[in-house]
């Protein structure tokens, strides 16, 4: 489970900002998780809440923005979300020839006091 060491590294980094700015609480981080990230938003939620334990975030929500796997066909100019891993244009069925979203692993925002 590598949820367990993603959420560690983001917790200390929130942390880390947290203190050098005189906050002594953390109430909310805010993450981009990518469907293409190789993250289980649960497992993340279940560290995190695992890991929060006896730090300036105990009390803090975790809110995990979902980005879905956003792609760009060449061929009909249009950006399309792919719900499994073929990546084929819906409109045309060429392959996409670029991924634009998806793999976001993201600290979006820490909530402060």
């Amino acid at each position: 489970m590598h949820e367990v060491g993603i959420m560690q590294n983001t917790l200390a980094m929130a942390i880390a900002k947290a203190e050098a700015t005189g906050a002594t609480r953390i109430h909310q981080l805010q993450l981009q998780v990518g469907a293409l990230s190789g993250v289980v938003p649960e497992a993340l939620q279940f560290a995190f809440e695992t890991l929060r334990q006896n730090t300036i975030a105990a009390e803090a929500l975790l809110d995990v923005e979902f980005i879905p796997a956003t792609c760009w066909c060449g061929a009909c100019r249009s950006e399309f979300q792919s719900p499994d891993l073929l990546f084929e244009c819906p409109k045309c069925g060429t392959l996409a020839s670029e991924l634009r979203r998806g793999r976001e692993l993201h600290l979006k925002s820490v909530e402060v006091s």
